[in-house]
């Protein structure tokens, strides 16, 4: 990769160009810049996640991922390079199985909400998605691995399971639950339960 930073305000990019790992410029509003962002911007917001009180388990899995979407920002940075491995999907794999058993299952929508951890979970899901659109649309101009595509896409649906389990999680030894949505449609309909 390039050289680590040694000063932050360069100037060099007053132009509205920058510079990727590769020593090339490009407009701060190019497809690849907004894909570096937008994965940047998901690294943050799993940090303020970080802040909340969580399984160790969960804290310690954010932590490794906070790692890997430093990879794949580094790997977006540098054209044809790859620094994001196939392992690390299958990590993240390995979670969404473990995480999801320990669930109930679904019967409604859930919403965005609950505690402070499970909102700010599915901050970094929908962030996450928005990455995975970003990498999708540069992926359509230019040539990228599939692996960074696949990390976003599964690291999404990790963030809705552990939105779920952040929603259980309590200190005091209670269990919560899913704030679910409530659908006007389907509070209108009959139930579909026979009459006693």
């Amino acid at each position: 990769m390039g050289q680590r930073l040694t000063q932050i305000a360069t100037r060099t990019g007053d132009n509205g160009t920058t510079g990727l790992g590769d020593n090339s410029r490009v407009s701060k509003n190019s497809l690849r810049v907004h894909a570096m962002g937008d994965v940047d911007e998901l690294n943050s917001h799993i940090g303020v996640l970080l802040c909340e009180a969580m399984p160790d388990t969960v804290r310690s899995l954010l932590i490794e991922i906070q790692h890997q979407l430093f990879n794949l920002g580094g790997e977006l940075s540098i054209p044809g390079y790859e620094l994001l491995k196939t392992e690390a999907v299958l990590v993240l794999d390995a979670a969404l199985e473990t995480h999801n058993a320990q669930l109930p299952r679904l019967q409604e929508f859930i919403l965005p909400a609950g505690t402070r951890a499970a909102a700010q979970a599915h901050v970094c899901r929908t962030v996450a998605r928005r990455a995975e659109r970003a990498v999708v649309a540069l992926g359509n101009e230019e040539a990228l691995k599939d692996t960074p595509r696949q990390y976003l896409n599964r690291l999404s649906d990790l963030m809705f399971v552990l939105a779920r389990v952040l929603n259980r999680y309590r200190t005091d030894g209670t269990v919560g639950d899913d704030v679910y949505w409530k659908s006007q449609k389907m509070a209108s309909e009959p139930s579909a339960e026979p009459a006693s």
